[in-house]
């Protein structure tokens, strides 16, 4: 059996910052602690399973291609942004066993051959694992963003992390786009932030209930209007268990606090 797996959350910051003059040195800090999340891990693990905050389907469903190609789901950007590629290869095989896991929890399932890598997978990963050795297998989240239905989705992903899968979520933890470089957003996100940290950091069923209930938060819909960003966290934070989370580090730039955590390690 391999090691178990630590499940990770990042704020994968905005577009594609590393590719972008001005962006990158914003995010510095952020490009280096991507780089050093590996060293987390018991061992390289043999696929890495992502929710992305930029993919939502009306079901749970997972990316079944084996060559999945690049999204770039972004506007705006310089031109070399729109040539970037990652070319991990997919996980068909991980696919058909996460369905199946998936099915056996009375979770309704479907897959898609064509999903590719949007920036929520591209940007962290390429930062981590910037060779692309690894199987990327993507799941969606479900529209209406229920917070127990992906708390609960995690808690069926969770056998992979005995597997050597990877249970990788990529979103913010503030993403309000009228707020990014406003200064009466600093007080806003870092509310809003206290009160995720609380909740990682809490015994699992503290955790569940303050995640399920995160619009009771300070400054909870200024922080995001839509919860997009937020669901990838809900579906680790169900991966993980009994394991309490911490924050692994927290970046500040366009004027927000911008945390990342890991549970497990």
């Amino acid at each position: 059996m391999a090691a178990r797996m630590p499940v990770i959350f990042v704020s994968h910051g905005g577009g594609p910052w590393p590719w972008v003059e001005g962006m990158r040195e914003a995010f510095a800090l952020t490009e280096r602690e991507f780089a050093k999340l590996p060293s987390l891990l018991p061992e390289k693990p043999r696929a890495i399973l992502v929710v992305s905050g930029h993919w939502e389907e009306s079901e749970f469903t997972l990316a079944n291609a084996s060559h999945p190609p690049t999204i770039y789901d972004y506007s705006g950007f310089p031109p070399h942004t729109y040539e970037l590629k990652y070319a991990a290869p997919g996980a068909p095989e991980l696919a058909t066993h996460v369905a199946h896991l998936l099915r056996a929890a009375g979770i309704v399932t479907h897959e898609d051959p064509s999903r590719g890598f949007d920036h929520g997978v591209f940007v962290p990963l390429y930062l981590m694992y910037p060779q692309a050795e690894l199987p990327v297998l993507m799941l969606s989240m479900k529209k209406g963003y229920d917070p127990a239905t992906h708390i609960r989705l995690g808690e069926a992903l969770a056998p992979l992390r005995d597997e050597g899968v990877l249970i990788f979520g990529s979103g913010l933890t503030y993403h309000n786009m009228r707020g990014f470089g406003r200064s009466e957003s600093t007080q806003v996100a870092a509310g809003f932030e206290d009160y995720l940290n609380e909740a990682i950091t809490a015994e699992p069923a503290r955790r569940q209930a303050m995640l399920e209930h995160w619009e009771t938060a300070p400054h909870s819909r200024l922080a995001h209007p839509r919860e997009d960003h937020l669901v990838p966290l809900f579906v680790v934070a169900g991966a993980a268990g009994e394991d309490v989370g911490r924050r692994v580090f927290s970046d500040y730039a366009m004027n927000v606090t911008m945390a990342s955590y890991v549970f497990g390690a």
